[in-house]
């Protein structure tokens, strides 16, 4: 909306577009920055209404597999959950006003975004409202795969063909890996496992909204150079035009998340739930395969990584033995077993978290 009203009535509107670098507005760094701190402030605002209405009808039962765990979160019982829906609407609020609508990415991260948010809503009602936990494994998984296969299709049909189209590309190197027909299911494979990677990460207060902080900054970045053909060329990485546009999605998902951290800091007033798991995932997903940086993703989100193998691990060598590999799974409940105190957990996750997103915007020049 207000990328329309700058093209039409801004200052220089018809010269802009020459000194940008390819198809990208000189005014693309201010609205990221306006983005963020609009879906910032409209989470703050929104906050205190969301979390009394879902006080009143969706609040949180402490109902895991472990009775131990059960036993360390009994504090939080009844603590209003879905708080996602005001990330959601923060995320898509900022984006609908800042971003280019005419953009198929902008388009396509909207989507993303509404679809994985519908399906986490749909699957913290079922929790709430029934004496389940929530959607089956395998019905989340099918609408995840779903949602995930379509907008992967969409995608590769509006990249331009170049060596990067539908290709992997490997850190640290010039090499790719061409994938052709199978895009749609690696598309998939990382639009889901980072989905999930978050949501498996969501398990104490702060916890996933702190270490998505970190990793949606990293992505305002790798998705600002990639769209920017002089960067882009200089750090020998895959010109997307347009990706900048995403930087602005990102930098929505940036303020959206501070502002829910500030009600979900310990101890927590609201939860995420899936509602806000979801979908913040899978825009990590969708960015990093909109500018082939689907490798680099294992860096910036290492601690969901971590988390996510955590659970698999666990899984595994429990049919494989009858043992535990750690105390309990995802790896942060590990440490709560051990004694550890939940805010020193968390921290040291945001540190390590902090640390990885680092490690991956700089990795970009060494070469």
């Amino acid at each position: 909306m207000l990328y329309w009203w700058l093209q039409v009535y801004g200052p220089g509107s018809r010269g802009w577009e020459s000194v940008a670098a390819g198809p990208t507005p000189v005014y693309l760094t201010a609205r990221t920055a306006c983005a963020t701190v609009t879906a910032f402030l409209l989470a703050l605002l929104f906050g205190p209404w969301a979390i009394a209405w879902l006080k009143s009808r969706f609040t949180e039962r402490i109902d895991s597999a472990s009775a131990r765990l059960n036993e360390l979160h009994a504090s939080k019982n009844a603590t209003p959950t879905m708080g996602g829906i005001f990330i959601v609407g923060s995320i898509l609020g900022a984006g609908l006003l800042f971003g280019d609508l005419s953009s198929p990415l902008v388009q396509q991260a909207l989507v993303v975004v509404s679809a994985f948010g519908c399906l986490g809503a749909i699957d913290d009602w079922i929790k709430i409202r029934t004496s389940r936990r929530g959607l089956t494994v395998a019905q989340k998984f099918i609408g995840q795969v779903i949602v995930s296969v379509g907008i992967t299709g969409w995608l590769a049909t509006t990249q331009p063909l170049n060596a990067w189209t539908q290709a992997i590309a490997i850190p640290l190197s010039d090499w790719i890996i061409p994938i052709g027909v199978f895009f749609p299911l690696w598309g998939s494979l990382v639009i889901v496992g980072a989905s999930n990677g978050v949501n498996l990460t969501d398990g104490l207060d702060g916890l996933a909204g702190g270490c998505l902080i970190f990793a949606g900054t990293a992505f305002v970045a790798l998705t600002y150079l990639a769209g920017h053909r002089v960067m882009a060329d200089y750090l020998g990485i895959p010109h997307v035009s347009g990706a900048g546009e995403l930087s602005v999605l990102f930098g929505a998902m940036v303020g959206a998340v501070l502002g829910f951290l500030w009600f979900n800091c310990y101890p927590a007033q609201v939860f995420m739930g899936d509602t806000g798991s979801l979908p913040t995932g899978a825009l990590l997903g969708y960015g990093a395969l909109a500018i082939h940086q689907e490798l680099l993703l294992a860096v910036v989100g290492g601690v969901f990584v971590i988390e996510t193998l955590s659970v698999i691990g666990q899984i595994g060598w429990f049919k494989l033995t009858g043992k535990r590999l750690i105390a309990c799974s995802p790896l942060h409940n590990h440490f709560l077993f051990q004694g550890q105190h939940e805010i020193k957990i968390v921290v040291r996750f945001w540190i390590g978290s902090a640390l990885l997103a680092l490690l991956a915007v700089a990795s970009l020049k060494i070469r």
